[in-house]
């Protein structure tokens, strides 16, 4: 029987056992960014023996974070704006982030992190990432409905870089995406049926969310234009 956890978000678990394969130290304190991000940082802490954090940006997310986490020692749920945390300087020798950070506002974000990882420190960031510079219409409203910015895949090494931030590792895992959306679109209208009111309001706006995206990626054509790609990244000692 497999109990590995099993990541809910693009790219899966790829990107997990991406960072297991090519992150060779063993980081002491470690910032998981984003809702949905549970299974990651519960694997993150098991495998590398770690006290973990995640932050969400609201309160719903924070609740269920909390729920899913339970009574775990390791793992501590906290409420924060990703551009703006509550941590000091140099704080963490990784930061993790799946999908929660091709935002609107990711050069504040992408700031913030390093500000916030300690000098020699990694991030193992998930992207996702337009596929052709020129995008149609029916994709860019589903970037524009979920607040995302998605830089162009040929624009991640030169992005990063500008940023001070060396591209250890970088792995295409856009072949993830057609599993993400079926299984997740399906576990979350089976689960809809055994949910509380309040938790019903909560997955509400994820199923409308993941049956909109899946219908453009599965049947419009979304996926010669919708990718996800992994890499692992590190700032300089200076």
């Amino acid at each position: 029987m497999n109990n590995k956890k099993q990541v809910c978000l693009p790219g899966l678990n790829k990107q997990f056992d991406f960072l297991k394969i090519n992150l060779q130290v063993n980081p002491e304190s470690v910032l998981v960014i984003g809702s949905g991000s549970e299974p990651a940082a519960e694997l993150i802490s098991n495998h590398f023996s770690c006290t973990t954090e995640i932050i969400v940006q609201d309160y719903e997310s924070l609740m269920n974070s909390r729920l899913i986490i339970g009574n775990d020692s390791n793992i501590k749920v906290s409420l924060m704006d990703y551009e703006v945390t509550d941590f000091a300087a140099e704080s963490f020798d990784l930061i993790f982030a799946q999908a929660s950070v091709s935002l609107l506002n990711r050069n504040k974000i992408i700031k913030e992190l390093k500000r916030i990882l300690k000098p020699g420190g990694f991030i193992c960031i998930g992207e996702i990432v337009s596929l052709k510079q020129d995008i149609p219409l029916f994709v860019k409203d589903i970037f524009d409905a979920a607040g995302l910015l998605p830089l162009y895949v040929d624009e991640l090494e030169k992005y990063y870089s500008e940023r001070k931030l060396n591209i250890i590792f970088q792995q295409d895992f856009s072949e993830t995406l057609s599993e993400y959306y079926i299984r997740y679109a399906s576990q979350l209208k089976s689960a809809k049926y055994d949910l509380t009111d309040s938790e019903k309001s909560y997955y509400k706006k994820i199923l409308n969310k993941i049956s909109h995206e899946s219908n453009v990626y599965l049947k419009l054509g979304g996926d010669k234009f919708i990718g996800f790609v992994s890499l692992l990244l590190q700032k300089g000692n200076n």
